[in-house]
């Protein structure tokens, strides 16, 4: 089914809730873990498919994290164009570490961080991205 938040410790959480799109399971599992210490709320979907299906139940997601390359009949460039075109106020980062996508492929304003990435710029992308 869906992967749903996690349960943390008593951890202070931001009003941003973060979905991230990983198809790796261990740098998925990783940057969950990274962003949660930061205190912003995570969902994880391992593909676009399952990462529409949270999308379409969770309205307070406000930032999307997708790696580009995932199995499936749609990569993260088109699901970083689905979710702007569905849901506009959603903030999109997009990453990879074999793709660097070309002026035009990424939607507008939606910036492009490559792997290896640190987590702290992930966290710091998210909270200029949201005005947290």
């Amino acid at each position: 089914m869906y992967s749903e938040q996690r349960s943390g410790l008593a951890v202070p959480q931001l009003s941003t809730t973060v979905l991230v799109v990983e198809d790796e399971p261990l740098l998925r599992l990783a940057i969950v873990a990274d962003l949660e210490e930061e205190g912003f709320t995570v969902f994880e979907a391992s593909g676009a498919a399952e990462a529409i299906g949270i999308l379409e139940k969770h309205s307070d997601i406000r930032l999307l994290f997708t790696d580009i390359d995932m199995p499936g009949t749609m990569d993260g460039l088109l699901l970083a164009a689905f979710v702007r075109d569905r849901w506009p106020p959603i903030k999109i980062i997009v990453t990879s570490g074999h793709r660097f996508p070309e002026i035009g492929q990424l939607p507008t304003d939606t910036p492009f961080m490559s792997k290896p990435y640190a987590a702290n710029d992930v966290a710091s992308a998210i909270r200029l991205l949201t005005g947290e």
